[in-house]
């Protein structure tokens, strides 16, 4: 159709992630979707991974073997163990909106965000900021070389079947920092 390549992002629940057959199930789905691993995005929140943190690295380890790319959602409301995130195997941190949201007017919200951000990038993670709403947000955002954003400010959700018009338009899923 003529449409940029996107990275599908998917959520992943405590239950799914639990289950041995979680492997075989996104390889039968690659491979009957004929979807280049590296579009298909896993988000896993940090407390998820904590239910059985051994397990969960073992699982997260083969799943970036595939070549499936791994984010961590709500990054810092959960149990944020900078011992455990070296071991997680990921690719990406998604800092949760609940800093995002004030960082305009809040110092500790805005140093908790630049934090998390420079230990992202020192670990060679993309960093997405989740629920920017506003141009100030993005601003601050951009300032501190924040990846990539995401939120109302871009889009509201969409139904299916708007999402081709979205992928089209200007300017839509441009990266704070190329």
């Amino acid at each position: 159709m003529g449409l940029p390549k996107v990275r599908i992002a998917v959520n992943v629940s405590g239950y799914q992630l639990q289950q041995h057959e979680l492997l075989d199930t996104i390889r039968n789905v690659l491979d009957k979707s004929q979807l280049d691993p590296r579009w298909l995005e896993l988000e896993i929140t940090e407390s998820v991974i904590m239910q059985n943190p051994e397990f969960a690295i073992r699982v997260l380890g083969e799943l970036r073997d595939l070549g499936v790319y791994l984010a961590i959602d709500d990054f810092g409301t959960g149990y944020s163990s900078l011992a455990h995130l070296k071991r997680f195997h990921v690719n990406s941190l998604k800092i949760d909106k609940s800093f995002v949201r004030d960082l305009e007017s809040s110092s500790t919200d805005a140093a908790i965000t630049t934090a998390i951000i420079e230990m992202g990038k020192s670990l060679d993670m993309c960093i997405t900021a989740e629920g920017v709403e506003t141009q100030g947000q993005m601003s601050f955002l951009h300032g501190i070389k924040c990846n990539e954003i995401q939120g109302f400010l871009l889009s509201k959700p969409v139904r299916a079947g708007e999402i081709e018009g979205l992928l089209r338009k200007d300017g839509f899923g441009v990266l704070v920092d190329t």
